[in-house]
């Protein structure tokens, strides 16, 4: 059977399969040597259906290696629709992954655990569910999240109240069998009755006395929404926020995103989600749907900022630069860059002209009529990403989204981005450490190029550096060879 050519916006350097379904991160986790990332997969096609662990692992982050499917249903099991989210420790020389067990008709995910002795090729499952049923007063029951901290256990699992509020709910334990349920750990406000909230993939990171909860906001009628970030404290066994949540990620195509503690230092890592944002018969004619974004680093500010960065070692995926270039506009002038490849990395520094606006234009068509925009505007104080005429396909989706402009109260500022485009998915962070994460998909054969554009009356100054981006290199085994599941 022959094999269908690559689909071109399929990311280089990005984690996912080379065909069929992906969504959320799980059981991300360092064990024996490497870093594991589990993720939802689908093996049969591009759809959210048959839902499995699909599992990558890497030494270094950079070079990865595609193991067996991890989790798969049992049929006529409490998992037989499903082994959904989740993560997984590293303990005692095994990987114990804990995950949601999907049956339809059942409005709760019950949290089973599954355990592996070989470094994640063969997985035995427990005989029967670790929590089976979830609190009275709960609507909504997921995703369970597992750390170790003072010698103890303790898992998240998110939630609804009947009220219309999210929820992450706490437990712990002291052998990991059985767990004692204190309450709510942390809630959201009060919600109104037209607008329910229910929270999914909650994940918890310390920084000394202050601490980070993510929760990915899940609706009725809308189902996946976006990912908030509380910041705050915890005191017996009840997170306080120090201030109102915000966006994790100001784009609209990233969500329930994943957190692992890097072994060697006092470093987060953290991969998301990013959902196709094209039709279902265009992702049907591609064969696969989702990636994961690329390794981000999470730190917090003495001001309680949440900051992500690239992982360091990204750096390693820099080949040739291809692009350096400093200079300015003026008077409502465009000024030609040079070209980059479908993968790159950028760097730039941009002075706004205060009198307008001012940006960068990836154009992806030789006449100019595909491009991605990336506008500052100092004095209404964002950064928007406009992906309007990014593509001439009407299957795929326009829009244009904003970032909070972190200098609006000093408009010339310089402003430093960083900007990783793979085929189709562009992430743009801000020095700051706001970031914003993007689907595009141009049709053009190009070549592509950059631009620098000001529309006021003043002088826009930049300096623009960018780099190849080359895989270190994918090994891959098939995804439905070498696993085990015992029921």
């Amino acid at each position: 059977m022959s094999t269908p050519p690559a689909d071109p916006h399929l990311p280089a350097v990005h984690l996912r399969p080379p065909r069929n379904w992906i969504n959320d991160p799980n059981g991300l986790v360092f064990h024996d040597g490497h870093y594991h990332v589990f993720f939802q997969y689908n093996p049969y096609g591009p759809q959210h259906a048959n839902v499995h662990w699909g599992h990558f692992r890497s030494p270094d982050l950079i070079t990865w290696e595609e193991l067996p499917v991890a989790l798969a249903p049992t049929p006529g099991g409490d998992d037989a629709d499903g082994c959904f989210s989740g993560n997984a420790i590293s303990v005692d020389g095994r990987l114990v992954a804990f995950y949601s067990a999907n049956r339809t008709g059942r409005w709760w995910q019950p949290v089973t655990t599954a355990e592996s002795y070989d470094g994640g090729h063969t997985w035995a499952k427990r005989p029967e569910l670790l929590i089976p049923q979830p609190p009275a007063d709960a609507t909504m029951y997921r995703d369970p999240y597992v750390w170790r901290q003072d010698g103890g256990w303790r898992m998240l699992v998110g939630s609804a109240f009947a009220d219309g509020r999210g929820a992450a709910l706490l437990y712990e334990s002291d052998d990991l069998e059985n767990w004692a349920h204190r309450g709510p750990f942390h809630v959201s406000s009060p919600a109104t009755t037209t607008a329910p909230v229910g929270w999914e993939c909650p994940q918890y990171a310390t920084f000394g006395d202050r601490a980070v909860l993510i929760v990915s906001d899940w609706t009725p009628q809308g189902g996946p929404s976006h990912t908030t970030v509380h910041t705050g404290h915890e005191q017996g066994g009840r997170f306080t926020a120090s201030a109102p949540p915000v966006p994790l990620d100001h784009g609209p195509d990233f969500y329930a995103p994943a957190l692992l503690k890097a072994p060697e230092e006092d470093r987060w890592l953290l991969w998301g989600w990013a959902w196709e944002a094209r039709d279902a018969d265009w992702v049907n004619e591609a064969g696969w749907a989702g990636v994961l974004t690329l390794p981000r680093e999470v730190t917090l500010a003495a001001d309680g900022t949440v900051v992500q960065r690239p992982a360091r070692e990204l750096l390693a995926l820099r080949g040739e630069r291809v692009l350096h270039r400093t200079g300015h506009i003026t008077e409502s002038g465009t000024a030609e860059l040079g070209q980059v490849s479908r993968t790159f990395d950028l760097t730039a520094v941009l002075t706004p002209d205060t009198t307008g606006t001012s940006g960068l234009r990836l154009v992806t068509s030789a006449d100019g009529s595909e491009y991605l925009d990336i506008t500052l505007d100092p004095t209404a104080g964002r950064i928007t990403v406009d992906r309007s005429h990014a593509s001439t396909d009407a299957r795929a989706r326009a829009g244009a989204y904003a970032l909070p402009y972190p200098a609006a109260e000093a408009p010339g500022t310089p402003v430093e981005l960083r900007v990783m485009v793979d085929r189709s998915i562009a992430e743009i962070y801000l020095a700051g450490g706001q970031v914003l994460t993007l689907r595009f998909y141009p049709l053009a054969d190009g070549p592509w190029r950059l631009q620098a554009h000001a529309t006021g009356t003043g002088r826009g100054d930049f300096t623009v550096e960018a780099w190849d981006l080359t895989p270190a290199g994918l090994v891959q085994e098939s995804l439905l060879a070498g696993h085990r599941q015992d029921a």
